[in-house]
C-alpha cells in the first residue's frame, strides 16, 4: 500500500519509488530511475501519467491526487491510502447530493465569517485558511455573487441536468466545486448542497489537503495553491 501523503515534491521514501517504478512500467521516462526522490524528473513523468489518464489543463500538473494515483495503482498493483483526515470523515455517494440554494450571504465580510467557520470544522488554522477562501471566494465567484454561483462556460459544464437545472457537472457554489469533488470531500456535519458556503469551503479545504498536499494547519496553503495566493495571478484549482 502507497500513502498519499508520502507521495510529494521533494519527498524521498520507498512508496515514490514504487510509483516511480510504476510511472516507468508505463512508459514514461525518468531518466536517473526509481531514487525514491519526487524530484523535477518524476514530475514530469506524472504529468504525463495525469495527461494519459485524461487530466487537461491545470489538472495535469505532476502532484499525484487520491483519484490519479489510484488510477496508477491499479496498472501496478498497489493500493492507495489518506489520512482519514483529509476526507472530512463525511464521504458522499453523487447522488447525496442535493442542489437547493440557502441564498447565503454575499460579500467579503460573509466569506469571512464562512471561512472561520469552516476552519474550525476541519481543523485548519484561521489564520491561514481564512484569508486563502477568501481569495478563492473573489477569484471564483465574486464573494457569491449570485450570479456566479455556477459555471456555465467553463469545461466542466456538461452532463445530464440536475436539480437546479444546470448540467450536473457544473461548477458550483462559492468556491465552485464540481458536485463529484463536493461529494468526495465532504465535511460530515455540514450541508448536502455545495451552494451552501460553509459546506462548500470545507470540502475545499479538504481537497486541498489531499490533492496539493497542504499541511493540517494551511500555513502553506497560498504558497500551493495559487488560486489562493492573492499575490500571484489567478489560477485554476
Amino acid at each position: 500500500m502507497v500513502s498519499l501523503s508520502n507521495v510529494r515534491l521533494g519527498a524521498s521514501n520507498d512508496d515514490i519509488r514504487i510509483v516511480q517504478n510504476a510511472l516507468i512500467a508505463r512508459g514514461h521516462p525518468i531518466p536517473d530511475g526509481p531514487t525514491g526522490f519526487f524530484g523535477e524528473q518524476t514530475r514530469a513523468a506524472y504529468r504525463e501519467e495525469q495527461l494519459a489518464q485524461g487530466y487537461t489543463g491545470a489538472d495535469a500538473d505532476g502532484i499525484p491526487g487520491y483519484a490519479s494515483l489510484s488510477t496508477l495503482g491499479e496498472h501496478a498493483g498497489f493500493t492507495v491510502s489518506r489520512p482519514a483526515a483529509a476526507t472530512g470523515s463525511g464521504r458522499l455517494s453523487l447522488s447525496q447530493v442535493t442542489y437547493d440554494d440557502p441564498h447565503d450571504d454575499t460579500g467579503p465580510d460573509a466569506m469571512r465569517r464562512y471561512a472561520q467557520t469552516a476552519c474550525e470544522l476541519t481543523g485548519m488554522d484561521p489564520q491561514y485558511g481564512v484569508p486563502a477562501l477568501l481569495t478563492i471566494t473573489e477569484r471564483e465567484s465574486s464573494y457569491n455573487a449570485p450570479q456566479s454561483r455556477v459555471n456555465l462556460h467553463d469545461i466542466n459544464a456538461r452532463g445530464r441536468r440536475a436539480p437546479d437545472g444546470h448540467p450536473q457537472n457544473s461548477s458550483r457554489g462559492a468556491t465552485q466545486c464540481i458536485p463529484s469533488t463536493f461529494a468526495a470531500y465532504h465535511q460530515a456535519g455540514t450541508a448536502t448542497t455545495p451552494y451552501d458556503v460553509v459546506a462548500d469551503m470545507c470540502a475545499t479545504i479538504n481537497y486541498v489537503r489531499d490533492r496539493y498536499h497542504v499541511n493540517r494547519s494551511g500555513s502553506d496553503f497560498a504558497a500551493r495553491v495559487q488560486q489562493a495566493d492573492p499575490h500571484r495571478r489567478p489560477h485554476g484549482y
